[in-house]
């Protein structure tokens, strides 16, 4: 198969290289030429036009920065590409974007999917981790075969143009949430005197992760009943920035935490469970359900 690719960076050049070891051809371009120039030392033809590297290719991916990068990169091929030829985005954008690109992909009669990919370079070149993808269901059908030959899990999330990017943010959402609690926990540590790699050990033995398996579903359903009440949760948090302020060491996450916990508290949630949290994201989806 001859693929063209658009953007070699880590992940880019990561699958550019696992498909030159299958034995594909592959047409490689990237903003900065050098990034592309490097593949060729695996097999690959690098372009400094990206209308060049379009030459006889059977199927486009693109893997840019930001929604901008991609859009510019289309504004300058996305009519040169033959009808109907299948352009998969990697790319982690926003939901509206996407589905602007879908738009713009039916309209210029190419079949355009969005697959952003949980996966860091290491597991691209493995063929590992997770993809997602959306969009028509004969497209996405299509192109299965192509796409589960890149990793270890294919999840089709439905046609909404928008929802590949949405579960991406989702996921990206959630690494950001546990990174940065983890540094006010890093924190606290150091404000007794117990090191980070201390600290770390506690989640070997107690699975904090559970919290997205057991309570994120009570919360998705609107389940507020009480467990660990939002009181006794506040108490906690209080004692967590004690604990760090008698060092003089600064939390970022808990006292934005506490804040939400007030305001809760002071319209009467106090006697639910942690979980109210998210009372305002779930709450019209609890009713429905």
């Amino acid at each position: 198969m001859k693929i063209a690719l658009f953007g070699t960076g880590r992940l880019g050049s990561g699958m550019a290289e696992r498909w030159l070891k299958s034995g594909n051809t592959v047409h490689v371009w990237n903003r900065t030429a050098d990034k592309a120039r490097a593949l060729e030392s695996f097999g690959a033809k690098a372009f400094e036009d990206p209308l060049a590297a379009l030459d006889g290719v059977e199927i486009v991916h693109i893997i840019l920065s930001d929604d901008a990068a991609v859009d510019g990169l289309l504004d300058r091929i996305l009519e040169r590409i033959p009808k109907g030829t299948l352009v998969i985005d990697h790319t982690t954008t926003s939901p509206a974007g996407a589905a602007e690109r879908a738009a713009r992909g039916d309209k210029a009669g190419v079949a355009f999917l969005h697959a952003p990919v949980f996966m860091s370079p290491a597991t691209v070149r493995e063929g590992t981790g997770l993809m997602l993808v959306c969009g028509p269901a004969a497209r996405v059908k299509k192109a299965e075969d192509h796409l589960r030959k890149m990793t270890g899990e294919v999840w089709n999330v439905g046609e909404d143009p928008r929802h590949a990017a949405a579960f991406k943010l989702f996921g990206n959402a959630m690494i950001v949430t546990i990174v940065s609690g983890l540094s006010d926990v890093y924190g606290m540590a150091r404000s007794v005197g117990v090191e980070p790699s201390s600290a770390h050990a506690l989640f070997s033995h107690f699975k904090a992760t559970n919290s997205i398996d057991i309570r994120g579903k009570k919360m998705a359903a609107g389940d507020f009943r009480p467990s660990f009440e939002l009181t006794m949760a506040r108490k906690d948090v209080r004692l967590m920035r004690e604990m760090a302020d008698a060092a003089d060491v600064e939390l970022h996450v808990l006292p934005a935490i506490a804040e939400r916990i007030d305001d809760l508290i002071a319209v009467g949630l106090g006697d639910r469970d942690l979980a109210v949290m998210a009372i305002d994201a779930v709450s019209e989806a609890a009713a429905a359900g």
